[in-house]
Formats: structure tokens, sequence, C-alpha cells
């Protein structure tokens, strides 16, 4: 288009400067004008076909799917919080009607064996039945296929039950711990159980905080409802103790 311009411009000026005769000093100085002009106009049409590179591509863990975090962010949480409030529950029903620190902290330490153990048998064989279940289903999917259009499934992406008891017990025993802990070194037998519950607060929000975060949720809901039903399971098991030690059963 700036070409067209340019003839256009041209074939009307060598028209005027044919059909009126001008002075040589104002022919020059319409000439290097119009030389000006050309150059301006096809600066012009370059510059207008430059065209910006956009980026496609999103900064960097933006476009990450937090959903695949969910089986291990579940398993982690689930066993946390299970340790904390299972031993918290037991030491606090045992303080119920026991004042003596050392019974609460063999329950506590029992409540620990005796959870992780659970969490890892369980785990394993839920997983276990899992993996069962995927690798029957490639042999169903390899019988289907033809050899040649078929793409063998990579190994890490089955389900591990060693990893995944192994992991389990750890996150029960991580849990169970802070409640032993925040008994231990206390003598007086209110202020043991007022410790034991405010730690255990504390660890809960903790949790739910820790979860919410590594899943990109909002933390106000899951603080709640950890902190909510770790109070209820340890109140419950306070007063259900505490009737029946005190009826004598």
């Amino acid at each position: 288009m700036g070409t067209m311009v340019n003839h256009k411009q041209s074939s009307s000026f060598h028209f005027i400067c044919d059909s009126y005769p001008l002075p040589s000093s104002f022919m020059a100085s319409l000439e290097r004008g119009d030389q000006l002009s050309r150059k301006n106009i096809e600066i012009s049409v370059r510059e207008n076909h430059f065209v910006p590179i956009e980026q496609h591509q999103d900064p960097k863990g933006e476009d990450f799917n937090y959903a695949k975090r969910g089986q291990w962010l579940r398993a982690a949480i689930l066993g946390a919080n299970d340790g904390l409030v299972s031993v918290a529950s037991l030491m606090m029903g045992v303080g119920a009607v026991k004042r003596d620190v050392m019974a609460m902290i063999l329950a506590g330490f029992a409540g620990l064996v005796a959870g992780a153990c659970s969490m890892a048998i369980g785990e394993f064989v839920s997983v276990y039945t899992q993996l069962d279940i995927e690798v029957a289903q490639m042999k169903r999917e390899k019988g289907t296929n033809s050899a040649g259009n078929e793409e063998k499934p990579e190994d890490e992406q089955l389900p591990n039950p060693f990893q995944a008891a192994i992991a389990s017990a750890l996150a029960f025993a991580v849990g169970a711990v802070v409640p032993l802990l925040a008994a231990a070194f206390i003598k007086d037998h209110k202020v043991r159980l007022g410790v034991v519950i405010a730690v255990s607060s504390l660890a809960l929000l903790v949790f739910g905080g820790v979860g919410a975060a590594l899943g990109r949720t909002p933390m106000a809901r899951p603080c709640a409802r950890v902190l909510v039903g770790g109070w209820m399971a340890m109140g419950i098991t306070f007063g259900l103790t505490k009737l029946i030690g005190s009826t004598g059963l």
C-alpha cells in the first residue's frame, strides 16, 4: 500500500510541475520533501508489518494439576490427624480416671504403636487390592489390543503397597507423638490435661492448614473441620470414661 501511495503522489507532483512552471529553488525543496515523505511512508509500512511474538506458555506452576496430589495428601493428612486425635483422646480418657502421669504416657504410647500398625496393615491391604485390580485391568486391555498398537504401561504409575503402608504408619506416629510430648513433662494433673488439649488443638490447625496449602484450597473450612472433630473426639472420650469410672463399672 505504501508503494501505491508513493506512485500517486509522484504522478501528481510531476503533473503540477509540467502544467505550472515554478522556480528551481522551490522545485528542489519540493523534491527533497517528496523524498522524505516517501521514506516516512516506507518506514511506517515496515513498522506496521511488525508482529509481536505472543507468549503462549503460562508462568511456571500455574497450570499444575493439584488434583494429582489428592491421593497421597489424603493419606498423609488422614494418618497424622488419626494419630493425633486417637492418642490425645486416649490420654484424655485415661486422665479422666487416673491422675498418674505414667498411666497417661503408657496409654498414649500403646495407642501410638497399635495405631501405627493398624494404619500400616490397613493401607497395605487396601492398596494391594487396588494394585490387583489395576493389573487385571491391564491384562484385559492387553488381550483386546493388537500387539503392534499396544503401549506398555509404566510400572511407576502402579500403586506401591509397601510404600503406602510405611507412609501411613509414619504419618500416624508423627501425629501421635504430639500429645505424648506435651504431657510427658507436666506433673500437675489439671494443667497436663489442659496442655494436651491446647497442643493438640494447635497441631490440628497446623495439619488442616498444611493440607489446604498443598491442595491450594481455602484454609478456613479445613482447619475448622479438623479442630471441631478433634474436640468432639477428646470430649466424648473424656466424658464417657469419666462417667464409667464414677459409676464403678
